[in-house]
């Protein structure tokens, strides 16, 4: 049997504390720095002709990476329940789902693709677009990302593409649970922001929650690498009798709560996190 990565180790052992101490949102990760976007330095829409060049080639090495990772097995996409909840979505929407691993883009996007025009938008942070972790470079800076900011000038022009983007019909893919927590299989405490942002657009939220089990392969770590069923649930749609904070509020409920019921009904037992002593 392979020796298990004592990164990986590690990174489980930070992911048990947190859980226990409640930090929900917090990154498990050791990161690199981050480095603050400034407006000048990110092109959200591709209007330039360097970035829509890089965005053509870097899909294209990226499409060609799933392929292999799928050939290789090192990314098994089970089965897939629900697609007809996205095929109802007529116009733009905003995409939410559990966030567990770098690779779970990776087979959504697979499942969708054939399902859609364009390509899939991804809101990332700003230290994965600034001063991105090997070897992720190019796909962070050149994959229809669309990076956070602590810069105020760069977050307008965030929140101008969005708008944009959801107008023209765009599907955009935000991780409510902020950061990744590898292989993490319980639904964590979500944050406000994907719910802000359709509200403020309105546009649904397509909740999607990615189950896994072990297969008999290990990945680059020792680990078994995991089976992944994609749930693509119903859509949440604001309440318009609702003020804006109860819409925001009520979104984040109702996501929250179908991916709970997913959860449970698929590992059969109930979602309970662990406490200290």
């Amino acid at each position: 049997m392979a020796e298990k990565s004592q990164c990986r180790l590690e990174v489980l052992k930070r992911i048990e504390e947190f859980e226990i101490a409640g930090r929900w949102n917090d990154a498990v990760e050791n990161d690199p720095p981050t480095i603050e976007l400034l407006p000048n330095k990110v092109d959200y829409l591709n209007k330039k002709l360097s970035s829509k060049i890089a965005t053509a080639f870097v899909n294209h090495i990226g499409n060609k990476m799933i392929d292999k990772l799928i050939k290789q097995k090192q990314l098994i996409i089970e089965d897939v329940v629900g697609i007809e909840n996205f095929d109802k979505i007529d116009g733009g929407c905003i995409i939410t789902c559990n966030h567990f691993h770098p690779f779970d883009n990776f087979a959504l996007w697979k499942v969708i693709k054939s399902h859609m025009k364009g390509h899939l938008w991804k809101v990332i942070r700003e230290g994965n677009f600034t001063n991105p972790p090997a070897p992720f470079g190019k796909f962070f800076k050149h994959c229809n990302t669309l990076p956070l900011s602590q810069n105020r000038k760069t977050m307008m022009n965030f929140l101008s593409a969005v708008e944009t983007l959801l107008s023209r019909g765009e599907k955009i893919l935000i991780y409510p649970e902020q950061n990744m927590w590898w292989n993490y299989k319980k639904p964590r405490p979500l944050q406000d922001g994907a719910f802000k942002l359709a509200v403020k657009n309105g546009v649904p939220v397509l909740p999607i929650f990615i189950t896994m089990r072990d297969s008999d392969i290990l990945d680059g770590d020792g680990f078994a690498v995991q089976k992944y069923t994609i749930y693509i649930l119903p859509a949440l749609y604001p309440d318009e009798n609702l003020s804006r904070n109860q819409k925001i509020d009520r979104l984040k409920e109702q996501n929250y709560n179908v991916w709970k019921e997913t959860y449970e009904k698929v590992y059969k037992q109930k979602l309970v996190y662990k406490e200290g002593s």
